[in-house]
């Protein structure tokens, strides 16, 4: 399937811009499978019981169910294409079902826990003003580590108070930030421009740099929100993402609507936002327990008599 994986790489790069990563992923999944099969084969001579036993060989060797999935999700996506190319007649991963996996929940902060992580450490100094910027725009945004990270001035606006983001597929949208946010940015750029001339970068197009005047990496944002964390004095784990969660938990709990959220997110399927709504249905049955007359945890105060 040498060529076949080839032609397929090339058109995942240029038709279908796909990051680097993705890439991989596939390249690996598809070469894990002509392995298996017996390296050079045909497709057109590839069964669905050759893909099941490899499926089914992984699972035996501990591989997880949501990993064995997304490597039959990569078979299917290499076929379909192939038969989009004629130079196969029927995809043998049709019909193959793949393990039930159970999604895990969104992991998120409370408001509290939010606000306890903003609101801890310095501000004074580049560091502690540029870092105060970083969990600010993060959570008001809800913007991926890596879109933070390639934020570049052009792409924030202070007035109106918008931030312009590559996403997935390099695809671009527009997020509007709060007050708060903002705020933070404008604390920070000074300090940033001072820290660029005095190094002779004035230059440097990100937002976000760090003391040698370069972009500041997502590892680094990273790092800075564990150590964040612990001083603020959470035993949960927090990592960029938690804001992302977060921001979107706490906007549906306010009566945000999905597509809303969606647009913010940047997820191209809105059952992909879906998985938020299970938090807002919690807090709706926590709100009614604690208030209505007749639920579980609250008692009438005006019984009638019998």
């Amino acid at each position: 399937m040498v060529y076949e994986i080839k032609t397929f790489m090339d058109f995942l790069k240029v038709e279908r811009n796909a990051s680097p990563n993705t890439m991989v992923a596939y390249r690996r999944d598809l070469e894990e499978l002509d392995k298996f099969i017996g390296p050079g084969r045909n497709p057109v001579s590839i069964t669905a019981k050759e893909i099941r036993s490899w499926l089914a060989s992984m699972l035996k060797n501990g591989a997880s169910r949501s990993s064995v999935a997304r490597k039959l999700a990569s078979i299917r996506s290499f076929f379909r294409f192939l038969l989009r190319q004629g130079i196969v007649k029927r995809s043998p991963a049709d019909g193959i079902r793949a393990p039930q996996t159970k999604k895990p929940l969104p992991a998120y902060l409370s408001v509290d826990e939010t606000f306890s992580i903003l609101e801890t450490g310095g501000n004074k100094g580049f560091q502690d003003l540029r870092n105060r910027a970083v969990l600010e725009l993060l959570y008001s945004s809800g913007i991926r580590v890596g879109e933070l990270s390639g934020l570049d001035v052009s792409s924030v606006s202070l007035s109106p108070e918008m931030v312009r983001v590559r996403g997935k597929g390099n695809k671009e949208r527009v997020i509007p930030f709060g007050s708060k946010a903002a705020k933070a940015l404008k604390a920070y750029l000074p300090f940033r421009d001072a820290l660029l001339e005095r190094l002779h970068c004035k230059d440097e197009k990100a937002f976000f740099v760090n003391r040698m005047g370069s972009r500041l990496s997502p590892r680094t944002v990273e790092r800075l929100v564990a150590k964040r964390r612990l001083e603020a004095g959470l035993n949960s784990p927090v990592t960029p993402h938690t804001f992302r969660h977060s921001m979107a938990t706490h906007l549906l709990e306010s009566g945000a609507d999905l597509r809303t959220i969606q647009e913010m997110l940047g997820h191209v399927s809105l059952a992909t936002t879906q998985i938020y709504t299970h938090l807002d249905l919690s807090h709706l049955a926590e709100v009614y327990d604690k208030a209505h007359p007749r639920a579980k945890g609250t008692k009438s105060k005006n019984k009638k008599s019998e």
